[in-house]
Parts: C-alpha cells; structure tokens; sequence
C-alpha cells in the first residue's frame, strides 16, 4: 500500500522543516511514501474562513481518486493511542487497498465537502497544534506506527 499525505501550503520554520524530513526518510524504509504540498491560498483578506476553507478544500479533493481509503486529521476526530493507530495501519495494509491518503487541512480546517469524502477522522489531540506542527506530530505517530508493527524497539 502507498501512503499519501495531503497538507496546505509550505512549511515555513527550518526546525519543522528538518523533523518533517526525518521523518519522511524513516517512513520510507518500510512504505511508499508521497507528501503532497497544495498551495495555500494568496491574498486571503477579502474572504471569510469558510470561504478560505471551501477554496482549500477544493484544492485537496482534487488529488484524490474514487479508489483512495482517506483519512482525514481534524481536531474533532476521534482520538486513538499509539498502539490503535499501528492496529488501524494494519487494517488498512490488509484491505488491498492500494493508496491510503492522509489529510492535513489548513489553518482553519477543511469545509465539510472534504470531511465528507474522509473514510475516517482521527484527531491527534483534544489541544490545538498549528497546521504545520501537526505534519511533523503525524510523521512521528506514523513512523512509531510502522515500528509497533514490525515490533521494533522506538515505542517503549
């Protein structure tokens, strides 16, 4: 199975940065791997949030396929621990599907025209992480789940 994630705009600090690429080299050891950057939008100030969110999410749909298994990362989606996680993982691996597509909206979240299409929704925390932390905090549980599957040492 490939996995794909989808996030909105760049991601600016050179910290954040430096994890999300760590992370990415250490999922690609054991999965296809393809981070998707959708630009974010310009000149935003004349918009309101829903219609910040509508445009952004229009963006995102646009790289799915009808044979996509999509999860969606939002603040209110259900929250598992790590070790559920790396049992979904597992799940979705033994489905045949063959892309499972992580979604990452922007800073307002995404319409629900896009939560719609989401197979599922998991939050990562009740707390509020900005959209771009949230890369590097996905990398990291998703890297820990492919460990846990593979019952090697990173999850204690």
């Amino acid at each position: 199975m490939k996995i794909k994630l989808l996030m909105v705009g760049k991601t600016d600090s050179e910290y954040l940065k430096q994890g999300i690429q760590e992370y990415e080299k250490r999922i690609r050891h054991y999965v296809s791997f393809e981070p998707v950057v959708v630009a974010g939008l310009k000149n935003t100030a004349g918009l309101t949030i829903q219609e910040v969110k509508i445009r952004e999410s229009e963006q995102l749909l646009k790289h799915l396929t009808v044979s996509d298994f999509v999860v969606l990362l939002d603040e209110s989606g259900r929250e598992v621990t790590s070790v559920e996680f790396s049992g979904f993982l597992n799940q979705q691996f033994a489905s045949g599907k063959k892309t499972m597509v992580f979604i990452i909206g922007g800073a307002f979240g995404v319409d629900d025209s896009l939560k719609r299409k989401a197979n599922v929704t998991l939050g990562l925390s009740r707390m509020t992480f900005s959209h771009q932390m949230v890369r590097l905090f996905f990398l990291e549980q998703l890297y820990r789940g492919l460990t846990i599957l593979k019952n090697e040492s990173y999850h204690h």
